[in-house]
C-alpha cells in the first residue's frame, strides 16, 4: 500500500460525494470530488488504483466500519458435526482464524470472541484465540473475552482457579454465565472482584428475565471500576412493561451497555429458539447504548449463521426495532463503544475504519450489501465483489443487463 491513499467518490450517509484520503491509520482530509491527491497535494485525479494511491469507489457508499461485539470464534463452522468440537489447538486455531476472516470480510475490523475456559477443554480455545489474534494483526482487531459457566462452591473452584489464569495469560476482557451457575450472585462477585484486580472491561451471559437479578447486576455494575457489557436480555421481553422499564432504567444509570444477537441463540446462553428478542426500542428509551452482534457462525445454537453485521442491522430495521440508520449504527458506532474503541467518523483525524459497498444509502446497503471493500487503519484488507447476470431470450427483444449488485 502507498503512504496515502485516496478514495475517489463514494457517497455518504448524508448523501455528500466526496474524495476521501487516508494517511498513517487516520483520515488526513475529505473533500469535493477530484479535490485530493495521492501525494498530498490540493488537486488530484480520482482515476488509478490501490497501486497508485488511488481507488475509484463511485456506486459505494462510505460508511465507518462495523465491528462484531459478540462473536463464538471458538464454536464456530461446527454445526453439521457429529461429534463435539475439537479441542485439539490446531483445529481450533484453524476454526477461529477462519471465522475472523469470514467476519472481517463483511467488514467487521473489530471482533470480540468469547471463549469458554472450563471443562475437559480448559485454556485450550483460550490460547489459540490469542495466538489467532496475533496472527493476523495488521488484518483485524481481536479481542477475547474469556467465559467460565460456574465459579461458584466445590463445582466451580476450578473455573474460578482457570479464569483468574485465563487474565493472567492476556484475555482481554472477563465473561460469565450467572443465569448457568447455582449461586448468581456469588458468580457475580467473582467475576466482578477478578475484574477490578487486573483492570480488565467485563461481559457478561445473561437473559435478564429476572428483575432483582438485573437490579443487583445493575448495582454491582455501577459500584464497579471496569466498563461493564451485558447480553442478549431478551428475558426482559418477558416482564411486565412496567417492570422492564424500571430494569432498563437501572441499567442505565449503571452506566451497562447492552448486546443484542438479532440472528438468534448463541453458545451460553439457555434461549430457546423461538425465544423473544431483546427489547431494544425500550432498552434505548431508558437511555441504555444497546450495540448489536452475530452471536453463532454456523454452530450448534445457529446452524446458519453468517456472522455478518450487516444482517444483525438488517434485522433490527426489518423488525422495526429502529429505522436503518440507527440500526447500523447499533453495528459500526455504538458496537465499538461497547469494545472500547474509539468513535469513527468520515472526518479528517478519525481513525481509518471504513466500509465501502455498493449503494447509495444505508437502508438499500442493508437490504443488498454484497460488494464491499473494507478498510483497516487506512489499509484495505479485504473485498468482496458480486455481479448479476440475466440470461436467456425475453420476449419483445429486451435485451437483459449484465450488472453489478450491492
Amino acid at each position: 500500500m502507498p503512504e496515502r491513499l485516496v478514495l475517489s467518490g463514494p457517497r455518504l450517509a448524508d448523501g455528500r460525494t466526496v474524495d476521501v484520503r487516508l494517511r498513517h491509520g487516520r483520515i488526513e482530509a475529505v473533500g469535493t470530488p477530484g479535490s485530493l491527491s495521492a501525494s498530498g497535494s490540493a488537486a488530484g485525479s480520482a482515476s488509478g488504483s490501490a497501486a497508485d494511491g488511488h481507488v475509484d469507489l463511485s456506486g459505494h457508499l462510505l460508511l465507518p466500519a462495523p465491528a462484531e461485539p459478540h462473536a463464538h470464534h471458538d464454536t464456530a463452522l461446527t454445526g453439521d458435526a457429529t461429534a463435539p468440537p475439537e479441542q485439539d489447538p490446531h483445529p481450533l486455531h484453524r476454526r477461529i482464524t477462519e471465522a475472523a476472516l469470514i467476519q472481517l470480510g463483511h467488514g467487521a475490523t473489530a471482533q470480540r470472541t468469547h471463549v469458554r475456559v472450563d471443562g475437559a477443554g480448559g485454556l485450550t480455545a483460550l490460547d489459540a484465540a490469542l495466538g489467532t489474534r496475533r496472527a493476523l494483526r495488521g488484518l483485524v482487531d481481536l479481542t477475547t473475552v474469556a467465559v467460565p459457566r460456574v465459579l461458584t462452591g466445590r463445582a466451580g473452584a476450578d473455573n474460578r482457579a482457570r479464569l483468574r489464569e485465563a487474565a493472567e495469560m492476556g484475555a482481554h476482557v472477563l465473561g460469565g454465565c450467572p443465569d448457568l451457575d447455582p449461586d448468581p450472585a456469588g458468580h457475580l462477585d467473582t467475576v466482578l472482584g477478578l475484574a477490578d484486580a487486573f483492570g480488565r472491561p467485563v461481559d457478561l451471559h445473561t437473559e435478564g428475565e429476572d428483575p432483582a437479578r438485573l437490579a443487583r447486576l445493575a448495582s454491582a455494575a455501577a459500584a464497579c471500576r471496569s466498563a461493564v457489557t451485558i447480553g442478549p436480555c431478551t428475558g426482559l421481553s418477558r416482564l411486565p412493561g412496567p417492570l422492564a422499564a424500571r430494569a432498563a432504567e437501572r441499567l442505565a444509570a449503571a452506566g451497562v451497555a447492552v448486546v443484542c444477537v438479532p440472528q438468534g441463540a448463541c453458545a451460553h446462553t439457555a434461549r430457546p429458539a423461538g425465544a423473544a428478542a431483546t427489547p431494544v426500542a425500550l432498552l434505548t428509551a431508558a437511555g441504555v447504548p444497546v450495540a448489536a452482534g452475530g452471536g453463532a457462525l454456523r454452530d450448534a445454537a445457529n446452524p446458519v449463521g453468517r456472522g455478518d453485521p450487516l444482517e444483525a442491522a438488517f434485522l433490527l430495521a426489518a423488525r422495526r426495532e429502529c429505522g436503518a440508520d440507527d440500526a447500523y449504527g447499533a453495528v459500526s458506532r455504538r458496537a465499538r463503544a461497547a469494545l472500547g474503541l474509539p468513535e469513527v467518523r468520515i472526518e479528517a483525524g478519525f481513525p481509518a475504519e471504513l466500509l465501502a459497498v455498493r449503494g447509495d444509502s444505508v437502508a438499500g446497503v442493508l437490504s443488498q450489501g454484497y460488494t464491499r471493500l473494507v478498510i483497516h487503519r487506512g489499509r484495505i484488507v479485504a473485498r468482496t465483489s458480486a455481479v448479476r447476470e440475466f440470461c436467456g431470450a425475453p420476449a419483445g427483444g429486451l435485451e437483459l443487463p449484465r450488472q453489478a449488485t450491492g
